[in-house]
């Protein structure tokens, strides 16, 4: 397969973790994009930004949007405890975030997806010999050992033996592999169930790294896109890197599935501050949008 041409002034763009956060991404690369010409060559993403990432190079972020608003705004609840005791699903999370990937993705948005950059997916790998509970056990405690901080890049999750996984969406040959791809690197426990891929437990990706930035070296230059707003001394200052956050904090939680007002303002927010992040573009630097 022919590798697109690269436009603009970034080779690859990573897209963040952050559940619903993640609108935001959509919001700021429906501005900035077309007004930079923004055409990466090779993307990484894990969790809801590898979602978002497919969703916008498989040419279907507006029906994603719709799709969703539609799902979310059906359902009452985020945890339904009542189904614990006939059998049914505690949290209506996977059913929507599958079903939106599968009722988007048609055959001809997958044959584009596969067509447009290099697309990679990052997943959590725990360590070697340990069994699904004491992998979930770690990666609870890595979780909110990085929650004390709230470091662009991992730390807890390395340090306590997780390893991660860049996988191309390349190597998907439907879109029914894409969405097992996307759910398995946002596997978060007990909002979705336990995943394995290639017969081995897979974690969320974010907890080795949420903004894996690893998945598409040796770009020169990387355009990371965030999903929280953070003070932007916490932001990494590294050559060769564009860090861009939020201008304020996105007004969704990421796993709230019963908000589509908070949705469609998160995405809304992402507009505006793509469109002033494109009256400004810098090269190398961090910033809020």
């Amino acid at each position: 397969m022919t590798p697109p041409t690269v436009q603009g002034p970034y080779e690859a763009v990573v897209f963040a973790g952050g559940g619903c956060r993640c609108f935001w991404q959509a919001g700021f690369w429906a501005e900035a994009a077309p007004a930079l010409g923004l055409q990466p060559a090779v993307v990484g993403g894990v969790s809801a930004g590898s979602a978002f990432a497919c969703a916008i190079f498989a040419g279907v972020m507006e029906p994603v949007l719709e799709y969703f608003k539609q799902r979310v705004d059906a359902n009452q609840r985020n945890v339904y405890l009542a189904n614990a005791w006939r059998g049914g699903r505690v949290f209506p999370h996977e059913e929507i975030y599958r079903d939106t990937i599968l009722n988007t993705i048609d055959a001809e948005a997958f044959e584009q997806l596969q067509a447009g950059p290099d697309v990679r997916i990052t997943v959590a790998r725990p360590p070697d010999r340990i069994g699904a509970r004491s992998g979930y056990l770690l990666a609870a405690l890595a979780y909110q050992g990085d929650r004390l901080t709230r470091p662009v890049h991992a730390r807890w999750g390395r340090r306590l033996g997780f390893t991660d996984e860049a996988i191309s969406v390349r190597s998907c040959s439907n879109s029914a592999e894409v969405a097992d791809l996307i759910l398995q690197s946002s596997c978060s426990p007990p909002a979705t169930p336990l995943y394995r891929r290639g017969g081995r437990m897979v974690l969320d990706g974010g907890l080795v790294d949420n903004a894996p930035v690893h998945a598409v070296q040796p770009a020169r230059h990387t355009l990371v896109l965030l999903s929280w707003h953070r003070d932007e001394s916490q932001l990494p200052r590294i050559p060769g890197r564009t860090y861009v956050q939020p201008s304020r904090p996105i007004p969704i939680d990421k796993w709230d599935y019963t908000d589509a007002e908070g949705v469609q303002r998160s995405y809304d927010l992402g507009r505006s501050d793509g469109e002033a992040f494109a009256r400004r573009p810098r090269l190398d630097s961090s910033e809020a949008a």
